[in-house]
């Protein structure tokens, strides 16, 4: 940044609860190094008369979780707004139009927010390779050794692998998964093979991942082409004693059509999301021992929302500095991701 630059203005808008773990106070230090910006002032609701002089003078948003949306009345109040970072994954239901329009900079911590979920993901593979989940129930019901013959079946040497959507959580494990003897296949109608190859994988039409892997783990964003994408045929496909591993979004899979899967004891699944979220009190899927079942929890949590924090304040100095934002979300790139 040049020296006869100030930092550029910057306000918090976001529920003010999460805070303290995306800027903890050595980071909280390093943002103040790289922006003019008051760490007691959260803006929860733009039209608060309070706020309204410093959201006048803000060139920098930095959003979160329980920000509302920024639209035109928003941009109105807040004329030298320049750069809008959000320090959390999706932008499409935050960032209006007209925010595009004015050439306002959008970046997100998508990419920082992929790491834990494909961490989780991976250990879900990991796990479900092992049958650790089932054979978990079974030991507490049993409190017995089950016998050798009984593992025949498990193990991860040579696991089939299917990950559906090459998207930054999708990369992120199939980059994970190198390192183990699986057979990794992959489906994404925007990924040519040779890009496949280059990320691990073999390149396959969607029904024929189904029908060939023993766990097949879902990164697709949640779209409209992507709505109820695993239907009851297509879940019907995957073999017996197969594994749906989900840390997307429920929405992209037929909820009653997996329910009859897993109650019938033909499939299981790992499942951080579902549909409804959470799932009644009465949803049988609480108490199948073929389904490890979590709340929502793969995401960024704890101290993982530092990395959220630390993506932002990487993005400000970069601004400040006059360079290219590392993580620009582009309004063309909402079509195809969440």
């Amino acid at each position: 940044m040049p020296t006869s630059e100030l930092p550029p203005r910057a306000l918090f808008a976001m529920n003010p609860v999460h805070l303290p773990e995306l800027f903890p106070p050595r980071l909280m230090a390093r943002l103040g190094d790289v922006a003019r910006i008051d760490p007691a002032l959260v803006l929860q609701d733009f039209g608060d008369p309070a706020m309204a002089k410093a959201l006048a003078e803000t060139e920098v948003l930095i959003t979160g979780w329980g920000c509302p949306r920024i639209d035109e009345v928003v941009l109105a109040a807040a004329p030298r707004l320049r750069a809008v970072l959000h320090a959390a994954g999706s932008v499409r239901s935050l960032v209006a139009p007209a925010v595009w329009e004015r050439g306002i900079v959008v970046s997100n911590a998508v990419q920082a927010n992929a790491v834990p979920v494909a961490e989780f993901t991976l250990a879900a593979i990991l796990l479900s390779g092992k049958d650790a989940f089932g054979l978990r129930e079974r030991f507490r019901a049993e409190h017995v050794y089950p016998p050798p013959a009984d593992h025949a079946a498990v193990g991860n040497l040579g696991r089939r692998v299917g990950i559906i959507g090459a998207s930054r959580v999708g990369r992120r494990l199939l980059e994970l998964l190198r390192p183990f003897d699986f057979t990794v296949t992959l489906y994404d109608p925007y990924v040519d093979a040779a890009e496949a190859a280059a990320l691990g994988a073999a390149l396959v039409p969607l029904d024929e991942l189904m029908r060939t892997s023993d766990i097949v783990s879902l990164h697709a964003p949640d779209i409209p082409e992507t709505y109820r994408m695993l239907d009851r045929r297509r879940l019907s496909l995957m073999p017996d004693g197969s594994v749906l591993v989900n840390t997307s979004r429920g929405a992209l899979v037929d909820p009653d059509a997996l329910a009859d899967e897993l109650v019938s004891g033909r499939i299981g699944a790992v499942l951080d999301v579902t549909e409804p979220e959470p799932l009644p009190a009465d949803s049988p899927l609480y108490r199948l021992p073929n389904v490890f079942l979590t709340p929502h929890i793969a995401g960024s949590l704890g101290n993982e929302l530092e990395r959220l924090g630390r993506t932002v304040v990487d993005e400000l100095a970069l601004l400040g500095a006059g360079a290219p934002l590392a993580h620009a979300v582009h309004q063309a790139d909402l079509v195809n991701s969440a």
